[in-house]
């Protein structure tokens, strides 16, 4: 098992690293206290063709593997995890548009997205239907050489930021089956947004998208009617790993603070590290980062082998962000009243980081998904 780099993804790790820390590491604190991203912020992740990971070559991407755009966002994520959510969605939405559009919605859509003059939200979440993503009720109702979508998605991320969005709506019966999934500008005077007050994250513009007697035309629809929901979860498949990465990856920076922290101070005469109270809850949890960093690479790797990286991936999703979030709250308590204050370093990562315990789905639905795989379905929950 070779756990190395390639010398492309050296360099892609390299550049990354060195762009996030000029152009997105200063910013994280002014941003979470502004509520919003910084006006320049997605044209110069644009420029350095952070929407372009994913999108096939011929589409104006750089047509990369899978593990190359874990790679970036993990390095994003150790910068300023609120970032990360506008080149997840590229990757995810460009993703599922590449797979199940047709040849002149590809060249329609995708190289605006790898440019970044196109930043796509997902809307799935609806008010009463989060984890049951499947009950939603949002519809689409066929009209002439249109569709009419009426209804309210809610937990939208980059909602405030998004100029199109990959709307999942019901064309059909009860089901998955009758989800169909749409790709639409959101400049329409029938969409409503609203930005909603959080925890953490709160540049990244978490918001409700209401969509108000809403015609489209027949172009608009991704794939066959009834394939949406299919298509989102084959997505899921890989995200959820990326998800496991960004999580890690705010766990680490801040251990890496707490780290630093206790080589610079001192108490009853000696520094912090040289109790084992202190030095030993680190390791355990840089540990237990580790282990699941492995995880969520094998999810990619298999990805990129072609195969189904859905059990892998899905272990990473539900045990990631809660170490991560375990180890962020370690940090803060190793550095005691710095920790604890927001022009520390780590408060705003630990308030960031557990919302990726519900991105993408909850620990219950993750591990829902790994027993159906294991036992089967009619012997899981």
């Amino acid at each position: 098992m070779d756990f190395t780099y390639t010398p492309a993804q050296n360099e892609l790790a390299k550049r990354v690293a060195e762009f996030a820390a000029e152009k997105i590491a200063p910013h994280r604190q002014e941003q979470d206290r502004a509520g919003t991203y910084r006006p320049d912020l997605i044209a110069d992740m644009a420029a350095v063709d952070l929407f372009a990971l994913r999108i096939p070559e011929q589409y104006g991407g750089l047509g990369l593997d899978v593990v190359s755009a874990g790679i970036a966002l993990e390095r994003l994520a150790a910068a300023d995890l609120a970032v990360c959510f506008p080149v997840l969605n590229a990757a995810l939405v460009g993703g599922v548009l590449a797979d199940n559009g047709t040849p002149e919605q590809r060249a329609a859509w995708l190289p605006p997205i790898a440019r970044g003059e196109a930043v796509v939200a997902l809307a799935l979440t609806e008010p009463d239907h989060g984890t049951d993503a499947a009950g939603i009720r949002m519809s689409a109702e066929a009209d002439g050489d249109g569709w009419v979508l009426t209804g309210e998605k809610t937990s939208i991320m980059i909602a405030a930021h998004a100029t199109h969005a990959l709307v999942f709506a019901r064309t059909g019966g009860d089901g998955p089956r009758g989800i169909s999934a749409f790709y639409i500008p959101l400049d329409d005077a029938r969409i409503h947004r609203e930005r909603l007050t959080d925890l953490g994250c709160r540049a990244g513009g978490r918001g409700r998208i209401v969509l108000d007697g809403v015609r489209i035309g027949r172009g608009e629809l991704v794939g066959e009617p009834g394939g949406g929901f299919a298509a989102v979860m084959r997505g899921f498949g890989v995200s959820r790993a990326y998800i496991a990465l960004m999580a890690i990856a705010v766990g680490n920076a801040a251990l890496d603070e707490a780290y630093a922290h206790a080589t610079r101070r001192t108490a009853f005469g000696q520094p912090l590290g040289r109790f084992q109270s202190v030095a030993f809850p680190l390791v355990e949890h840089t540990t237990l980062l580790h282990a699941a960093r492995l995880v969520a690479y094998e999810a990619l790797c298999t990805a990129d082998r072609g195969e189904d990286p859905r059990i892998p991936s899905n272990m990473a999703k539900w045990w990631a962000p809660k170490a991560a979030v375990e180890a962020t709250h370690q940090a803060l308590l190793t550095m005691g009243h710095l920790g604890w204050s927001e022009d520390g370093p780590v408060a705003q990562r630990l308030r960031d980081v557990i919302g990726l315990q519900l991105a993408d789905g909850t620990a219950a639905a993750t591990k829902l998904t790994v027993a159906r795989l294991v036992l089967g379905r009619e012997y899981a929950p």
